[in-house]
């Protein structure tokens, strides 16, 4: 059976910090698509829809879609809890929003940028963590989705609660019975980062793999050095990618997925994620899997 496709994208910010940056190396490199998440250094949640108009039209002339805002939607302290020791990468405080509710602002953001997808997270780590225990900021996001046609995807995130695919998956078992609906009906998807999983110590256990996959849509693609304990270019680490990739994608069941390059390699950002992007064609063509 065929692998479904992998629509290339790039995390704009990981080639530079300026938009001309980011446009000059999808034309060079031959990417047609930016997720987007800061430009200027400054959060795209905490602009104005005229500056986000701008960036958007400037794309546009450039032949450059964006499928998903890589917001940060809830990659922030929990109501009530304590801020975990340690830094948080691309951190932002809601406070700086310029609407009063950043949940909802979020999708008018991804609705003028034309992301069909929005980006959120599980809070951060706090001990004794319960999937039910984002039921109520659940209910609000799918609400907000269902009014833009946008889908929510839910990225496994170290400092957060569902931090591994392992702990990804229990959430996404329980999920039906938080929010009431079938998996088919859901506005939420699994954005699986098996790099951040194998940060954690934690690589993906085949189990959790079959119970993700058939609700994939989206794949976060990053390297380790794992002796090292730090990101390196896509293909320079210790993660075997083509392993992961085969066996993900073998059991995905939508006939293209979009596969994001998140170098997180800041000192060399637009040689890393070059080098990724070539990385990822290799791989592709190694297990036989279409890049578009």
């Amino acid at each position: 059976m065929a692998l479904p496709r992998l629509a290339l994208t790039v995390i704009g910010d990981e080639i530079g910090s300026s938009l001309s940056d980011m446009i000059s190396f999808c034309a060079e490199h031959q990417v047609r698509r930016l997720d987007m998440r800061t430009v200027g250094g400054r959060n795209l949640l905490g602009m104005s829809l005229a500056e986000i108009a701008d960036i958007s039209d400037a794309l546009e002339d450039a032949g450059i879609t964006v499928p998903t805002l890589v917001s940060p939607l809830l990659k922030w302290t929990a109501p009530d809890k304590s801020r975990p020791e340690g830094a948080v990468d691309f951190a932002f405080d809601p406070s700086e929003c310029p609407r009063d509710d950043p949940l909802a602002y979020a999708f008018d953001i991804a609705t003028v940028l034309n992301a069909s997808r929005v980006r959120i997270f599980s809070y951060l780590r706090y001990p004794d963590f319960q999937p039910k225990d984002l039921d109520r900021v659940l209910y609000r996001l799918l609400d907000i989705a269902g009014g833009h046609d946008a889908l929510l995807e839910l990225e496994n995130e170290p400092i957060c609660n569902v931090g591994n695919i392992a702990e990804l998956a229990h959430f996404f078992t329980a999920l039906p019975e938080l929010i009431g609906t079938q998996p088919e009906d859901m506005k939420i998807q699994p954005l699986v980062d098996i790099g951040n999983s194998y940060a954690m110590g934690a690589p993906p256990e085949a189990a959790d793999i079959a119970r993700l996959a058939p609700l994939v849509d989206m794949i976060h693609l990053k390297d380790r050095d794992l002796a090292g304990n730090r990101t390196v270019p896509l293909g320079d680490g210790d993660i075997p990618w083509a392993a992961e990739l085969q066996r993900l994608l073998s059991a995905v069941e939508v006939p293209e997925v979009i596969a994001s390059i998140e170098t997180h390699c800041p000192q060399d950002g637009r040689n890393a994620t070059a080098r990724s992007v070539a990385a990822l064609r290799r791989i592709a063509e190694e297990i036989g899997a279409e890049i578009v």
